[in-house]
């Protein structure tokens, strides 16, 4: 369990969900993993907290607008997010939303990498980002979807100073990205029959859970949709879900 001291630039730190129902994700996801929801004034437009065993694991709030999807959105800590959004730019990626200041929680920013995978950074003031990862219910791992790996490569190495281990994963090339060679992220391919050509690039996060049929099940009977069977792989067995509002993510149940 890797409980938060203060995270690393370029780790994932939070996840947060836009999303056309509020009060329906909120109802999914507390049910689904066990969360609590802590919902903020109106300083934060009603900005929801979830909660694991008393400790921050994901955020979710309304869309910006109607043309918005609802998505997933991952965060990586930064120690300076102007730093980073320049850094964006001169690797060839796109500024969608420049740092800014979230009251004294922190410092946000979102950005387009140069296949148009939007993802943000979070720059901790009193809020630190997620408190406990890798167990049931929290956040254990963050992927990129590309189809352009060389070219992910070489932006986020520039804007994260990532390095890279081109390994496989049941069979299929995947690319590990390490920071102080310790994996932070991963890479995968949208090569093959399984990848619709209009699903863009794309970060998708994986939850941790204990038993990964039993919580697709649940999920379904929620409501949630099933895109992947539950199916093994070399880091233990996962699914692929969305949630009522169409939201993408996946469950991992680790191998022990």
């Amino acid at each position: 369990m890797r409980h938060m001291t203060v995270p690393s630039p370029g780790v994932p730190n939070w996840i947060d969900l836009a999303t056309a129902d509020l009060a329906d994700a909120t109802r999914f996801y507390t049910a689904v993993f066990g969360w609590t929801a802590e919902v903020s004034g109106d300083d934060f437009g009603g900005y929801t907290t979830f909660q694991l065993n008393g400790l921050p694991v994901a955020g979710a709030g309304p869309l910006f607008g109607e043309a918005q999807p609802t998505a997933w959105s991952t965060y990586f800590a930064a120690d300076d997010a102007d730093v980073v959004a320049a850094r964006v730019e001169a690797a060839g990626g796109k500024v969608l939303v420049a740092p800014f200041d979230v009251v004294d929680q922190g410092r946000m920013a979102a950005f387009l990498d140069p296949a148009g995978a939007p993802f943000s950074v979070w720059e901790a003031g009193i809020m630190r980002g997620a408190e406990i990862f890798n167990v049931p219910g929290a956040l254990t791992w963050n992927e990129l979807n590309t189809r352009d790996a060389e070219g992910a490569k070489a932006f986020y190495g520039v804007v994260f100073d990532w390095d890279y281990q081109d390994t496989h994963v049941s069979g299929l090339p995947y690319v590990m990205c390490e920071l102080n060679r310790q994996p932070v992220a991963g890479m995968q391919l949208m090569v093959g029959s399984g990848w619709p050509d209009d699903l863009p690039p794309h970060w998708l996060i994986y939850f941790a859970v204990g038993d990964c049929d039993v919580a697709a099940e649940h999920a379904q009977r929620l409501g949630g949709r099933l895109v992947h069977p539950p199916t093994s792989i070399t880091a233990g067995r996962y699914a692929l879900l969305e949630d009522p509002q169409g939201g993408r993510f996946a469950i991992l149940a680790g191998n022990r």
